[in-house]
């Protein structure tokens, strides 16, 4: 072989070896997007890491997981125009119904994972200010003259639909009737001075502009409050409120394209792992799993809850006849 032949073999050998190395290097490392809702962001903190950390050890694999968060159904509607999510992690079933009837997300992606594929739920409960000068105990103190609610606009954040449905179902389980559930609701929303866009804004609301003599949201968003400012807050439970599940589902589309699915199907199962139990029950979301739910039972106080399907026939019922527009929502509200 001469001199010139020789250097062109090598250098086309070595050059071969540095992309096989580069490909090789590409693929070690994939890149998740979880868009998820709005009072999230503290849990995906600590999940993130501890789910990359698990994953490397035990495949070799780097992961890095990237977040978008915003209210519920807003983050929702992004994925459906486009924002490439390699998985969803929402407050609602409602939101990922959607993206299953845009072909983004299996129409059985509640059957992927267990419990519903909601690794966490919570409920809404109220925070108000110490000493509860306004004497705020139950679903019907809400609606009283003078009192001040904050409450995320339903249209947007799930954890405003949630309250809507919390303080609706209440009235049923007590025996009364919808006129008298839409006469209370209607009542409620007069007093919420502004509809924050999602969770997390109506929270600046009230903690940090001072709006409002009570806010209700999420449990797990209340107790980061009340850890965070101390005593200038109580948590108060309702009589009765609703099942708030956190479900979860891979983007089909989007992974298949990318070719992530076994890495973003591994990370939501990293949800019901013992570790992700344990840090789901750390950021106050109540756990799936019997034996983490024991260990924090002091953080989750004993409270009646229903379902949406228990009470309005599941969550595409509730959306059309509430939340649509030209809805029950849309009616009290105008009328405000």
């Amino acid at each position: 072989m001469t001199y010139n032949k020789f250097a062109f073999a090598l250098s086309t050998a070595l050059a071969a070896a540095t992309f096989g190395f580069a490909a090789s290097a590409a693929a070690a490392e994939v890149t998740l997007l979880n868009v998820s809702y709005d009072v999230a962001r503290e849990l995906y903190k600590d999940i993130n890491p501890a789910f990359a950390s698990a994953y490397k050890k035990s495949t070799g694999v780097d992961v890095t997981v990237k977040q978008s968060h915003g209210g519920s159904s807003k983050q929702a509607r992004a994925v459906a125009d486009g924002l490439e999510a390699s998985v969803v992690t929402m407050n609602q079933a409602n939101d990922i119904d959607m993206l299953a009837d845009r072909g983004l997300v299996v129409q059985d992606w509640a059957k992927k994972f267990p419990n519903n594929a909601a690794p966490a739920y919570s409920t809404m409960v109220y925070l108000v200010r110490k000493g509860n000068p306004k004497a705020i105990k139950d679903w019907a103190d809400l609606a009283k003259p003078g009192v001040a609610v904050v409450i995320p606009n339903p249209k947007t954040a799930g954890n405003g639909r949630y309250t809507y449905l919390a303080a609706w179902g209440s009235v049923l389980k007590k025996g009364g009737n919808e006129g008298q559930a839409r006469e209370l609701v209607g009542k409620i929303f007069k007093n919420v001075p502004v509809l924050d866009a999602g969770g997390r804004a109506a929270t600046t609301t009230f903690t940090q502009r001072k709006i409002g003599d009570v806010l209700v949201t999420f449990e797990n968003e209340v107790n980061l409050v009340r850890a965070e400012f101390g005593d200038d807050f109580e948590v108060v439970y309702p009589s009765s409120s609703i099942l708030a599940e956190s479900p979860v589902a891979v983007v089909d589309k989007v992974v298949d394209k990318r070719g992530i699915r076994k890495e973003a199907t591994a990370y939501l199962n990293f949800l019901y792992s013992d570790a992700g139990q344990e840090i789901i029950a750390k950021h106050y979301l109540r756990p799936r799993s019997d034996a983490v739910f024991k260990k924090h039972a002091a953080s989750f106080k004993p409270i009646s809850l229903f379902t949406v399907d228990e009470v309005f026939g599941g969550w595409r019922a509730a959306q059309k006849k509430h939340f649509d527009d030209g809805g029950e929502f849309d009616k009290i509200y105008s009328s405000k």
